[in-house]
């Protein structure tokens, strides 16, 4: 379910995000080609984060230079002008998904970050107040 609500959610923010992205360093207005996009890249992100996103630092690494390279070949412009509008995408994609996660619509997995309940500690209270004891 995580790979659907991810590929839907890339689908639908990545196209805004990489129009974003385009508009501000190349002055492009097409947002037919940034959806399409958004709708390849959505795909690879999804099939490249279930075949080398469980690597640690390189998996992600190779995730984003792969992203690079289709919005490099899709825009013209160089490695840079790619790598810019890749990261102005994340960050408007990254916005979106926590917004969307704080009114309960996707979980912050979507964004990336796995359940990390049992690893932040969190204090209880007791009938006489906080206890400064950690569950």
């Amino acid at each position: 379910m995580v790979f659907v609500t991810t590929f839907v959610a890339s689908l639908l923010t990545g196209g805004l995000g990489v129009y974003l992205g385009a508009r501000y360093v190349l002055d492009s207005d097409d947002y037919v080609n940034a959806a399409i996009t958004g709708l390849i890249g959505a795909l690879v992100l999804v099939v490249g984060g279930a075949l080398f996103g469980w690597v640690p630092v390189l998996g992600q690494l190779l995730l984003f230079v792969v992203y690079v390279a289709l919005i490099g070949r899709r825009y013209p412009g160089d490695w840079i002008d790619a790598a810019k509008i890749a990261a102005i995408a994340w960050g408007t994609v990254l916005i979106v998904l926590v917004i969307l996660a704080a009114a309960g619509v996707v979980t912050l997995e979507v964004v990336g970050v796995p359940e990390t309940s049992g690893l932040v500690p969190a204090v209880v209270s007791s009938p006489r107040g906080v206890t400064g004891r950690f569950r």
